[in-house]
């Protein structure tokens, strides 16, 4: 396959989106609607030999009918990127090559303890939560995404590519990453 090429007319501005909350044990998982009103975790998957998983996103982009993607990009408070960071780069670029479909990277700073609150205010147990927290942070980084895109009137994120050369703490330009 070839790799998409990512700028903002590449990615649609309708149709169902997944987002990737990418992490070194489990992938989590999350879905919106098409006209992206609604979204809903889907599923934990293990990211023990994600790169050799490409026929299982292929069949989950059919299934699902995903139109794009949007990954969490692990960032410091500083503004900064770690080699979580790097890795999480790595898979969307994999994921697009792999997919066919553009990927949009999303600052996931805060959404893995927004999923812990969330699920503790539903009553979810601790083996509860652990099947279902990487899940859960992706549909937070798809509803901070959508909504973010919805505030802005206009496409959010950063699209594939190298680490923008910024030095940590700067903030990111216009249109591209908010967290």
């Amino acid at each position: 396959m070839t790799e998409s090429s990512d700028t903002p007319g590449d990615f649609p501005a309708t149709g169902r989106l997944a987002a990737i909350d990418f992490g070194s044990v489990r992938i989590g998982i999350a879905i919106c609607d098409p006209d992206r009103i609604l979204a809903s975790p889907l599923e934990v998957h293990s990211a023990s030999e994600w790169a050799k998983d490409g026929d299982y996103y292929r069949e989950l982009t059919k299934q699902e009918r995903i139109a794009a993607f949007v990954v969490g990009l692990p960032i410091h408070l500083d503004g900064g990127e770690s080699e979580k960071s790097l890795q999480a780069r790595e898979f969307a670029r994999w994921l697009s090559v792999e997919t066919g479909k553009p990927v949009r990277l999303f600052d996931e700073r805060f959404t893995t303890a927004d999923a812990n609150n969330r699920m503790r205010a539903a009553g979810y147990t601790r083996q509860g939560k652990k099947k279902r927290l990487d899940a859960v942070a992706a549909l937070v980084i798809l509803e901070s995404f959508i909504e973010a895109c919805r505030y802005r009137g206009e496409l959010v994120g950063e699209p594939l590519g190298e680490p923008s050369e910024e030095t940590p703490g700067d903030t990111p330009s216009k249109g591209e990453s908010i967290g």
